[in-house]
């Protein structure tokens, strides 16, 4: 017997946040539930991300995530932060969603920029970081400006303790010989040392995004959907768009780690004051340019970002940058159009350095 019914606001108590006035209606077929449309027209044959969502929520599991009102951004709009947001993949962790003043004002939907070490991109920044990226500023003035598209951030907290492990490329990584795989991580000897950054991309994409399309007003569609991040959040960015193409259609990789390693200990010809370098350094990041010679979108579809300063770890990574520029340029890549890639003389490798140039690398991605 199948009857129609409309989800409800909420599933086990949970709000759905903005969407929650957006119900979906959907067909109940005893234990199977095929969604119909929601109110947007959306008809039966949404993506499968989506339709797990949804029956991952009927059942209490992902769409369950409580969403709840936070502090006010200093820059203006509003925080909803979903505390540990639970996933089949990874680790729960705080997702934070910032939505501009202009998002309540207007019912039309809005783009989307997922972004790494969600804790460093607002005031107050986590204790670790050197200030906040002040992304919702710089947003707030680029609009303002006309250079960007109505755009919303999805903050992802890192989970410290395996940011190394969730931010690594892992198919280039588990590409290297058995010596140096455990030299990538911080710790190689620890028992819990396995490569994580398929199964994070995989979460991002197939459980994050839906839920953030199900629960907010947003352009669904690959080219209003961009991620972006720094050091080894740049790494994992290029890594999700190139896993999941047809998800993402903008990468933001500023100071771009393409060294690859966290283990700097291991490796003191490459790392030390003074040093020469370590031609197991090249070895790791030429794993992940042979990976991106076979997996990068075909051109035209797609906006990449890449820059680098020139002091401290961001002074290594310049060599690694230029061979990738000419990677992306063979493979049919348009500069400035595509792809750009920029040098700060003088820039550091933190957070300070990152949000004095973040309007150049939001207003790549976002222009209209």
């Amino acid at each position: 017997m199948s009857r129609l019914t409309r989800v409800a606001p909420s599933f086990h108590g949970a709000a759905l946040g903005d969407r929650s006035t957006w119900p979906f209606v959907v067909l109940v077929r005893g234990p199977k539930v095929t969604i119909l449309r929601t109110v947007m027209g959306t008809n039966a044959s949404r993506p499968e991300p989506a339709r797990r969502t949804l029956l991952l929520a009927l059942a209490g599991g992902v769409a369950a995530c409580a969403a709840r009102p936070s502090q006010t951004p200093s820059a203006g709009g509003r925080f909803v932060d979903h505390d540990k947001f639970p996933s089949q993949l990874v680790a729960a962790r705080q997702v934070r969603a910032w939505l501009p003043s202009e998002y309540d004002a207007s019912r039309e939907p809005f783009a989307v920029l997922y972004m790494q070490d969600g804790q460093n991109l607002f005031d107050p920044p986590s204790p670790m970081a050197r200030g906040a990226w002040e992304v919702d500023r710089h947003l707030l003035a680029l609009r303002a400006a006309n250079a960007i598209r109505p755009t919303i951030v999805v903050a992802v907290w890192n989970t410290e303790g395996h940011r190394a492990r969730e931010y690594g490329p892992q198919a280039p990584v588990d590409s290297l010989p058995a010596e140096l795989r455990p030299l990538v991580r911080p710790n190689p000897g620890a028992a819990d040392a396995a490569s994580l950054g398929d199964a994070y991309v995989r979460f991002l994409a197939t459980e994050l995004k839906p839920y953030i399309d199900a629960h907010y007003r947003t352009r669904a569609g690959r080219a209003d959907t961009f991620v972006m991040g720094s050091s080894m959040g740049g790494l994992i960015s290029l890594y999700a768009l190139c896993s999941f193409p047809e998800v993402f259609g903008g990468a933001g990789c500023v100071s771009t780690h393409w060294v690859i390693t966290n283990n700097y200990a291991a490796f003191p010809a490459q790392f030390a004051p003074g040093a020469n370098g370590d031609p197991r350094i090249e070895q790791m990041a030429a794993a992940y340019r042979d990976w991106l010679r076979e997996h990068l979108p075909a051109a035209g579809r797609h906006r990449l970002y890449f820059d680098h300063g020139t002091q401290g770890l961001d002074g290594l990574y310049g060599p690694h940058q230029q061979k990738v520029d000419a990677l992306l340029a063979a493979k049919g890549y348009r500069p400035d159009i595509d792809w750009t890639s920029r040098v700060f003389a003088g820039a550091p490798h933190d957070e300070s350095a990152w949000r004095e140039r973040l309007a150049i690398p939001l207003t790549f991605l976002l222009r209209p």
